[in-house]
């Protein structure tokens, strides 16, 4: 045997294990089904490097590994489908379409090329009804996984998944959605990042043309509000004793003992009762009620 001979198959776990340690290093990206669509979540403290955005008219990308490599797959997927959508038909560019051509390419480059692609590929596309949706998970040896509801990868991928399935439903909401996605990326015990850190966007059906749009600034803080003000209690919640006015300033005479009846009042009652002088009900309320 030759100095330095390696079978195929330890070449090709090598490669496997190198793309897997890189791809690990970054932060998770969430995909998931909604109502009205596809919603894309990702941690990403950069505001200029997307790992979430457009190809096509109803078909968006969302990627994690080194950004460089995941561009260009990005950049190539947009010419596909401009050149197929201008030659044919827009109805033509689909998102199968497309993660055909991202397989191919991901698992020639896995295969020849001495390093692979350290990248994960989410392909989705929207559908008129939920049932025409579509999502399409790529590794980087260009293996296609058909996800249903939700898909996860890069970072803690498996975990994330986990907690994903525990909390995802059908038909949610999209504030909801959102919630569900947010707990998944957090870990247990931990913080979710800030709103400046979180990059969002979704494919909307009910959008004219292009149905993809991405929520950030107020419209983000505004939806992120929504989520805690379903998921925590109500903000009055029946902690203290409710008030009893039977035992107020109305109950305090009979704590002097009663004078005989057979003796009369030297004056008239006008005076107010000799005992600790007390305030009156709405005092004691101290506006906390009528919230």
């Amino acid at each position: 045997m030759p100095f330095g001979y390696a079978s195929p198959e330890q070449i090709m776990r090598d490669k496997a294990d190198y793309a897997r340690k890189g791809i690990a290093r970054g932060r998770s990206v969430v995909v998931l089904q909604y109502v009205d669509g596809i919603l894309f979540v990702a941690p990403n403290p950069s505001r200029a490097l997307h790992k979430i955005s457009e190809i096509y008219d109803r078909i968006g990308f969302a990627a994690v590994g080194r950004y460089n490599e995941f561009e260009e797959l990005r950049l190539g997927g947009i010419r596909y489908a401009d050149i197929n959508g201008y030659t044919y038909d827009r109805s033509d560019v689909t998102g199968r379409g497309l993660a055909n051509l991202y397989a191919s390419n991901l698992g020639r480059i896995f295969t020849e090329s001495i390093k692979s692609l350290e990248v994960e590929v989410v392909v989705a596309e929207v559908g008129d009804s939920p049932d025409g949706d579509a999502i399409y998970r790529l590794t980087f040896d260009g293996s296609v996984f058909d996800e249903h509801g939700f898909a996860a990868m890069g970072g803690q991928a498996d975990a994330v998944a986990g907690r994903l399935k525990e909390r995802y439903r059908e038909s949610m909401s999209l504030a909801d959605a959102l919630e569900v996605a947010l707990t998944a990326l957090t870990e247990p015990g931990g913080e979710r990042p800030p709103v400046a850190q979180l990059e969002v966007a979704v494919l909307d059906r009910n959008r004219e043309h292009r149905k993809f749009l991405r929520l950030t600034g107020a419209r983000l803080e505004r939806l992120l509000a929504q989520t805690t003000t379903s998921t925590t209690p109500s903000s009055t919640p029946p902690s203290t004793p409710p008030e009893a006015p039977a035992t107020g300033p109305a109950a305090e005479p009979s704590e002097t003992p009663e004078t005989p009846p057979t003796t009369p009042p030297a004056t008239p009652p006008t005076a107010p009762p000799t005992g600790p002088p007390t305030g009156p009900e709405g005092d004691v309320d101290d506006g906390s009620g009528p919230l």
